[in-house]
Protein backbone atom coordinates (compact mmCIF):
# COMPACT_ATOMS: atom_id res chain seq x y z
CA UNK A 1 0.00 0.00 0.00
CA UNK A 2 1.80 3.57 -1.22
CA UNK A 3 2.14 5.77 2.41
CA UNK A 4 0.39 8.25 1.39
CA UNK A 5 -2.88 6.42 0.95
CA UNK A 6 -5.63 6.52 3.86
CA UNK A 7 -8.21 4.51 3.73
CA UNK A 8 -11.47 6.25 4.59
CA UNK A 9 -13.64 5.42 7.08
CA UNK A 10 -17.04 3.37 4.89
CA UNK A 11 -19.06 6.04 6.18
CA UNK A 12 -17.39 8.95 4.26
CA UNK A 13 -17.21 6.70 1.60
CA UNK A 14 -21.05 5.57 1.64
CA UNK A 15 -21.46 9.53 1.29
CA UNK A 16 -19.58 10.06 -1.77
CA UNK A 17 -20.94 6.66 -3.79
CA UNK A 18 -24.30 8.92 -2.82
CA UNK A 19 -23.33 11.88 -3.94
CA UNK A 20 -22.11 10.52 -7.33
CA UNK A 21 -25.47 8.19 -7.90
CA UNK A 22 -27.67 12.14 -7.29
CA UNK A 23 -25.43 13.39 -10.08
CA UNK A 24 -25.92 10.70 -12.45
CA UNK A 25 -29.87 10.76 -11.86
CA UNK A 26 -28.94 15.05 -12.64
CA UNK A 27 -26.89 14.22 -16.00
CA UNK A 28 -30.26 13.35 -17.87
CA UNK A 29 -31.36 17.19 -16.69
CA UNK A 30 -28.55 18.44 -17.86
CA UNK A 31 -28.67 17.59 -21.30
CA UNK A 32 -32.58 18.66 -22.00
CA UNK A 33 -31.11 22.04 -20.87
CA UNK A 34 -28.34 22.75 -22.53
CA UNK A 35 -30.49 21.70 -25.68
CA UNK A 36 -33.15 24.13 -24.95
CA UNK A 37 -30.53 26.54 -24.61
CA UNK A 38 -28.44 25.46 -28.07
CA UNK A 39 -32.09 25.37 -29.49
CA UNK A 40 -32.69 28.98 -28.23
CA UNK A 41 -29.75 30.83 -29.30
CA UNK A 42 -30.00 29.27 -32.52
CA UNK A 43 -33.62 30.70 -33.16
CA UNK A 44 -32.19 34.08 -31.90
CA UNK A 45 -29.12 33.85 -34.44
CA UNK A 46 -31.69 32.80 -36.74
CA UNK A 47 -34.10 35.81 -36.36
CA UNK A 48 -31.15 38.22 -35.99
CA UNK A 49 -30.06 36.61 -39.80
CA UNK A 50 -33.69 36.68 -40.98
CA UNK A 51 -34.29 40.30 -39.84
CA UNK A 52 -30.81 42.09 -40.47
CA UNK A 53 -29.56 40.24 -43.48
CA UNK A 54 -31.87 38.35 -45.20
CA UNK A 55 -35.41 40.35 -45.01
CA UNK A 56 -35.85 44.12 -45.99
CA UNK A 57 -37.32 46.60 -44.14
CA UNK A 58 -41.19 47.04 -44.29
CA UNK A 59 -40.94 50.50 -45.33
CA UNK A 60 -38.81 49.38 -48.67
CA UNK A 61 -38.50 52.16 -51.37
CA UNK A 62 -39.83 50.61 -53.81
CA UNK A 63 -39.98 52.29 -57.03
CA UNK A 64 -37.89 55.29 -55.91
CA UNK A 65 -34.53 56.37 -56.20
CA UNK A 66 -31.42 57.08 -53.36
CA UNK A 67 -29.28 58.99 -55.22
CA UNK A 68 -25.48 58.78 -53.31
CA UNK A 69 -22.79 61.25 -53.92
CA UNK A 70 -19.50 61.61 -55.35
CA UNK A 71 -17.00 61.25 -52.60
CA UNK A 72 -19.26 60.19 -50.11
CA UNK A 73 -17.42 57.54 -47.39
CA UNK A 74 -18.56 53.86 -46.50
CA UNK A 75 -20.37 55.58 -43.67
CA UNK A 76 -22.13 58.27 -45.15
CA UNK A 77 -23.20 55.35 -47.56
CA UNK A 78 -24.33 52.90 -45.51
CA UNK A 79 -25.91 55.67 -43.10
CA UNK A 80 -28.40 57.14 -46.03
CA UNK A 81 -29.29 53.47 -46.91
CA UNK A 82 -30.59 53.59 -43.22
CA UNK A 83 -32.25 56.86 -43.40
CA UNK A 84 -33.95 55.64 -46.71
CA UNK A 85 -35.01 52.70 -45.06
CA UNK A 86 -33.18 50.71 -47.96
CA UNK A 87 -31.31 48.59 -44.83
CA UNK A 88 -32.53 48.16 -41.31
CA UNK A 89 -28.61 48.94 -40.42
CA UNK A 90 -25.79 50.75 -41.45
CA UNK A 91 -23.57 48.44 -39.00
CA UNK A 92 -24.83 45.33 -40.96
CA UNK A 93 -24.17 46.72 -44.24
CA UNK A 94 -21.07 48.25 -44.10
CA UNK A 95 -19.71 45.21 -42.39
CA UNK A 96 -21.04 42.85 -45.60
CA UNK A 97 -19.51 45.52 -47.89
CA UNK A 98 -16.07 45.23 -46.41
CA UNK A 99 -16.52 41.70 -47.05
CA UNK A 100 -17.87 41.39 -50.24
CA UNK A 101 -16.14 44.43 -51.77
CA UNK A 102 -12.91 44.58 -50.50
CA UNK A 103 -11.56 44.70 -54.05
CA UNK A 104 -13.93 46.58 -55.78
CA UNK A 105 -14.99 49.44 -53.30
CA UNK A 106 -18.51 51.36 -53.69
CA UNK A 107 -19.93 53.21 -56.60
CA UNK A 108 -21.46 56.57 -56.50
CA UNK A 109 -24.94 57.22 -58.55
CA UNK A 110 -28.82 57.07 -58.50
CA UNK A 111 -29.90 53.97 -57.25
CA UNK A 112 -33.22 52.39 -58.15
CA UNK A 113 -35.35 50.04 -56.82
CA UNK A 114 -37.69 48.70 -59.03
CA UNK A 115 -38.87 45.82 -55.82
CA UNK A 116 -37.29 45.13 -52.48
CA UNK A 117 -33.67 43.41 -51.78
CA UNK A 118 -32.12 42.33 -48.37
CA UNK A 119 -28.78 43.58 -47.38
CA UNK A 120 -27.08 41.46 -49.70
CA UNK A 121 -28.72 42.64 -52.80
CA UNK A 122 -28.28 45.77 -51.64
CA UNK A 123 -24.39 45.08 -51.11
CA UNK A 124 -24.11 43.92 -53.88
CA UNK A 125 -25.67 46.19 -55.92
CA UNK A 126 -23.04 49.12 -54.19
CA UNK A 127 -19.94 46.97 -54.84
CA UNK A 128 -20.64 46.54 -58.66
CA UNK A 129 -22.22 49.69 -59.34
CA UNK A 130 -25.64 48.02 -61.11
CA UNK A 131 -27.95 51.40 -60.75
CA UNK A 132 -31.30 49.18 -61.71
CA UNK A 133 -31.70 52.07 -64.24
CA UNK A 134 -33.39 50.24 -66.68
CA UNK A 135 -35.83 52.02 -68.93
CA UNK A 136 -39.76 52.60 -68.20
CA UNK A 137 -41.88 52.72 -71.07
CA UNK A 138 -44.55 55.88 -70.59
CA UNK A 139 -47.42 56.27 -73.42
CA UNK A 140 -49.15 59.59 -73.65
CA UNK A 141 -52.56 59.38 -75.71
CA UNK A 142 -53.64 61.37 -78.53
CA UNK A 143 -55.28 64.57 -76.75
CA UNK A 144 -53.53 64.77 -73.59
CA UNK A 145 -53.33 67.49 -71.88
CA UNK A 146 -50.16 69.27 -70.01
CA UNK A 147 -52.00 68.60 -66.71
CA UNK A 148 -53.08 64.93 -67.51
CA UNK A 149 -49.23 64.55 -68.80
CA UNK A 150 -48.40 65.80 -65.09
CA UNK A 151 -50.14 63.06 -63.37
CA UNK A 152 -48.93 60.16 -65.71
CA UNK A 153 -45.64 60.91 -65.11
CA UNK A 154 -46.00 61.53 -61.73
CA UNK A 155 -47.67 58.22 -61.34
CA UNK A 156 -44.46 56.74 -63.05
CA UNK A 157 -41.36 58.38 -61.39
CA UNK A 158 -41.40 58.91 -57.60
CA UNK A 159 -39.01 61.74 -58.07
CA UNK A 160 -40.56 63.54 -60.70
CA UNK A 161 -40.88 66.99 -59.98
CA UNK A 162 -44.33 68.17 -60.67
CA UNK A 163 -44.11 71.87 -60.42
CA UNK A 164 -41.33 72.05 -62.35
CA UNK A 165 -43.10 70.19 -65.47
CA UNK A 166 -46.17 72.02 -65.03
CA UNK A 167 -44.32 75.38 -65.16
CA UNK A 168 -42.66 74.90 -68.12
CA UNK A 169 -44.77 72.59 -69.97
CA UNK A 170 -47.98 74.56 -70.08
CA UNK A 171 -46.54 77.19 -71.99
CA UNK A 172 -45.63 74.15 -74.70
CA UNK A 173 -49.21 73.34 -74.52
CA UNK A 174 -49.92 71.61 -78.13
CA UNK A 175 -46.18 70.93 -78.79
CA UNK A 176 -45.91 68.37 -76.64
CA UNK A 177 -45.68 65.02 -78.89
CA UNK A 178 -48.30 62.53 -77.78
CA UNK A 179 -46.60 58.82 -78.58
CA UNK A 180 -45.13 56.01 -76.39
CA UNK A 181 -41.41 56.98 -74.96
CA UNK A 182 -38.78 55.03 -72.68
CA UNK A 183 -37.16 57.67 -70.02
CA UNK A 184 -34.81 56.02 -67.03
CA UNK A 185 -36.26 56.14 -63.67
CA UNK A 186 -34.58 59.41 -62.44
CA UNK A 187 -35.42 61.46 -65.89
CA UNK A 188 -35.51 65.22 -65.26
CA UNK A 189 -38.97 67.05 -66.09
CA UNK A 190 -36.88 69.16 -68.58
CA UNK A 191 -35.50 66.20 -70.53
CA UNK A 192 -38.94 64.56 -70.64
CA UNK A 193 -40.18 68.24 -72.49
CA UNK A 194 -37.63 68.74 -74.97
CA UNK A 195 -37.52 64.79 -75.84
CA UNK A 196 -41.42 65.33 -76.29
CA UNK A 197 -41.46 68.47 -78.21
CA UNK A 198 -38.78 67.44 -80.62
CA UNK A 199 -40.79 64.83 -81.40
CA UNK A 200 -43.50 66.85 -82.21
CA UNK A 201 -41.34 68.89 -84.74
CA UNK A 202 -39.67 65.60 -85.97
CA UNK A 203 -43.55 64.57 -86.78
CA UNK A 204 -44.50 68.12 -88.07
CA UNK A 205 -41.99 68.17 -90.34
CA UNK A 206 -43.76 65.04 -92.43
CA UNK A 207 -46.43 67.86 -92.94
CA UNK A 208 -44.15 70.27 -93.67
CA UNK A 209 -45.64 70.66 -97.59
CA UNK A 210 -48.84 70.62 -96.50
CA UNK A 211 -48.79 73.05 -94.25
CA UNK A 212 -46.65 75.47 -96.60
CA UNK A 213 -49.51 74.86 -98.99
CA UNK A 214 -52.79 75.63 -96.75
CA UNK A 215 -51.49 78.29 -96.05
CA UNK A 216 -51.67 78.86 -92.47
CA UNK A 217 -49.41 80.11 -89.40
CA UNK A 218 -48.23 76.47 -87.70
CA UNK A 219 -49.43 77.78 -84.36
CA UNK A 220 -53.32 78.25 -85.71
CA UNK A 221 -52.53 74.74 -87.26
CA UNK A 222 -51.44 73.48 -84.13
CA UNK A 223 -54.51 75.04 -82.32
CA UNK A 224 -57.50 73.57 -84.44
CA UNK A 225 -55.58 70.76 -84.91
CA UNK A 226 -56.26 70.17 -80.79
CA UNK A 227 -59.79 70.73 -80.98
CA UNK A 228 -60.38 68.44 -84.05
CA UNK A 229 -58.77 65.99 -81.36
CA UNK A 230 -61.71 66.57 -79.03
CA UNK A 231 -64.19 66.76 -81.33
CA UNK A 232 -63.98 63.85 -83.65
CA UNK A 233 -62.82 59.96 -83.38
CA UNK A 234 -61.89 59.37 -87.45
CA UNK A 235 -59.49 60.75 -90.03
CA UNK A 236 -62.76 61.43 -92.23
CA UNK A 237 -64.59 63.25 -89.60
CA UNK A 238 -61.51 65.51 -88.21
CA UNK A 239 -61.45 66.40 -91.95
CA UNK A 240 -64.78 67.42 -92.74
CA UNK A 241 -65.00 69.10 -89.46
CA UNK A 242 -62.08 70.80 -90.16
CA UNK A 243 -63.42 72.08 -93.46
CA UNK A 244 -66.18 73.44 -91.42
CA UNK A 245 -64.25 75.17 -88.70
CA UNK A 246 -62.10 77.16 -91.25
CA UNK A 247 -64.78 78.43 -93.21
CA UNK A 248 -66.86 79.53 -90.03
CA UNK A 249 -63.69 81.59 -89.27
CA UNK A 250 -63.08 82.50 -93.33
CA UNK A 251 -67.15 84.02 -93.06
CA UNK A 252 -66.52 85.34 -89.18
CA UNK A 253 -68.88 82.84 -87.40
CA UNK A 254 -67.96 81.99 -84.25
CA UNK A 255 -66.80 78.27 -83.86
CA UNK A 256 -68.62 77.24 -80.56
CA UNK A 257 -66.40 74.78 -80.18
CA UNK A 258 -67.88 72.96 -76.79
CA UNK A 259 -64.24 71.37 -76.57
CA UNK A 260 -62.50 74.26 -75.15
CA UNK A 261 -64.69 74.18 -71.96
CA UNK A 262 -62.71 70.67 -71.42
CA UNK A 263 -59.81 72.93 -70.89
CA UNK A 264 -60.83 75.74 -68.91
CA UNK A 265 -63.50 74.15 -66.60
CA UNK A 266 -63.43 70.18 -67.08
CA UNK A 267 -67.06 70.44 -68.58
CA UNK A 268 -67.91 68.09 -71.70
CA UNK A 269 -70.92 69.50 -74.28
CA UNK A 270 -73.60 67.29 -71.69
CA UNK A 271 -72.23 69.25 -68.90
CA UNK A 272 -72.24 72.72 -70.12
CA UNK A 273 -74.56 75.56 -68.93
CA UNK A 274 -75.85 78.92 -70.68
CA UNK A 275 -74.00 80.55 -68.00
CA UNK A 276 -71.07 78.41 -68.89
CA UNK A 277 -71.50 79.54 -72.54
CA UNK A 278 -71.79 83.06 -71.62
CA UNK A 279 -68.14 83.28 -69.34
CA UNK A 280 -65.46 85.73 -70.45
CA UNK A 281 -62.67 83.61 -71.61
CA UNK A 282 -60.13 84.00 -74.19
CA UNK A 283 -61.29 80.18 -75.41
CA UNK A 284 -64.83 80.64 -75.22
CA UNK A 285 -65.62 79.89 -79.22
CA UNK A 286 -69.30 81.06 -78.55
CA UNK A 287 -68.27 84.79 -77.15
CA UNK A 288 -65.41 85.07 -79.58
CA UNK A 289 -64.75 84.28 -83.12
CA UNK A 290 -62.15 83.16 -84.57
CA UNK A 291 -59.70 80.50 -82.84
CA UNK A 292 -59.23 80.24 -79.21
CA UNK A 293 -55.87 81.98 -78.19
CA UNK A 294 -53.77 78.45 -77.53
CA UNK A 295 -54.02 75.13 -78.05
CA UNK A 296 -56.43 73.22 -75.61
CA UNK A 297 -54.57 69.82 -75.47
CA UNK A 298 -51.44 67.88 -77.35
CA UNK A 299 -52.63 66.77 -80.90
CA UNK A 300 -51.91 63.49 -82.39
CA UNK A 301 -50.22 63.36 -86.01
CA UNK A 302 -53.95 62.37 -87.70
CA UNK A 303 -55.32 65.41 -86.34
CA UNK A 304 -52.66 67.49 -87.53
CA UNK A 305 -53.07 66.10 -90.89
CA UNK A 306 -56.60 67.19 -90.58
CA UNK A 307 -55.74 70.00 -89.80
CA UNK A 308 -54.25 71.63 -92.98
CA UNK A 309 -55.92 68.95 -95.26
CA UNK A 310 -59.97 69.87 -94.95
CA UNK A 311 -62.70 68.32 -96.65
CA UNK A 312 -64.71 70.76 -98.00
CA UNK A 313 -68.63 70.58 -97.90
CA UNK A 314 -72.08 72.32 -97.94
CA UNK A 315 -72.24 72.08 -94.50
CA UNK A 316 -71.94 74.87 -91.33
CA UNK A 317 -73.21 72.33 -88.57
CA UNK A 318 -71.99 69.40 -86.46
CA UNK A 319 -72.49 67.93 -83.33
CA UNK A 320 -71.63 64.21 -82.01
CA UNK A 321 -74.40 61.93 -80.11
CA UNK A 322 -74.14 60.28 -77.18
CA UNK A 323 -73.09 57.03 -79.12
CA UNK A 324 -69.70 59.24 -80.92
CA UNK A 325 -72.02 59.29 -84.24
CA UNK A 326 -71.59 62.73 -86.21
CA UNK A 327 -74.60 64.48 -87.66
CA UNK A 328 -73.65 67.38 -90.27
CA UNK A 329 -76.53 70.09 -90.96
CA UNK A 330 -76.47 73.39 -94.04
CA UNK A 331 -79.16 75.39 -91.64
CA UNK A 332 -79.36 76.27 -88.25
CA UNK A 333 -82.80 75.00 -87.76
CA UNK A 334 -81.52 71.80 -89.47
CA UNK A 335 -79.21 71.49 -86.43
CA UNK A 336 -81.25 72.54 -83.62
CA UNK A 337 -83.72 69.86 -85.13
CA UNK A 338 -80.83 67.37 -85.18
CA UNK A 339 -79.42 68.43 -81.51
CA UNK A 340 -82.91 68.04 -80.18
CA UNK A 341 -83.02 64.34 -81.54
CA UNK A 342 -79.27 63.14 -80.89
CA UNK A 343 -78.34 65.15 -78.03
CA UNK A 344 -81.05 66.51 -75.86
Amino acid sequence: MPPDFELKPEREVRQEIKRFHFDLRRLPENKERRSKLFFTVTLIVFLLFYTFVYSSPPSFPVGKIVTVEEGASLGDITELFEENSVVRSALWLKAIIRVVGMQTGVHAGDYFFPKRKNILGVARMITTGNFELDSLLVTIPEGTMVREMETIFASKFSDFDSKEFLDKAKKKEGYLFPDTYFFLPNVEAEEIIKTLESTFFIKIAELEDDIKKFGEPLHDVVIMASMLEKEARTTETRRIISGILWKRIDIGMALQVDATFGYTIGKNTYQLTLEDLAMDSPYNTYKYAGLPIGPITNPGYDSLYAAVNPIQSEYLYFLSDRNGIMHYSKTFDEHKRKKSLYVN
